[in-house]
């Protein structure tokens, strides 16, 4: 059973920055498709950002596209989410996936198999 621990939530202005972590234990990070995902109350859960296990390929939401950046340390078998220029409407629990079976990796929550147990950034003034 693969297990995911998310860190480095918290409160941040407007315009801030954050980066999130993901730690995984159990099970390699290096060839599996592996995302972050976000909640807001009231909302459907969302995918912010996903890389593939078969070639490392990234994916990004279009409300995030060049303000968050995904990466992966194999080594440290840990995943990580940069998030810059930080809005109110980035508030949310934020979750980080993975695919048992497949190494391709996809902007729906659906696909994945394990969860972390989210971590809670909010972006206020």
């Amino acid at each position: 059973q693969l297990q995911l621990v998310e860190s480095g939530g918290g409160l941040v202005q407007p315009g801030g920055s954050l980066r999130l972590s993901c730690a995984a234990s159990t099970f390699s990070l290096e060839n599996t498709a592996i995302g972050w995902f976000r909640q807001a109350p009231g909302k459907e859960r969302e995918g912010v950002s996903c890389i593939s296990g078969s070639d490392g390929t990234t994916y990004y939401s279009d409300s995030v596209k060049g303000r968050f950046t995904i990466s992966r340390d194999n080594a440290k078998n840990t995943l990580y989410l940069q998030m810059n220029s930080l809005k109110p409407e980035d508030t949310a629990v934020y979750y980080c996936a993975a695919r048992r079976k497949f190494r391709q990796c996809v902007l729906f929550h659906e696909f994945y198999d394990y969860w972390g147990q989210g971590t809670q950034v909010t972006v206020s003034s």
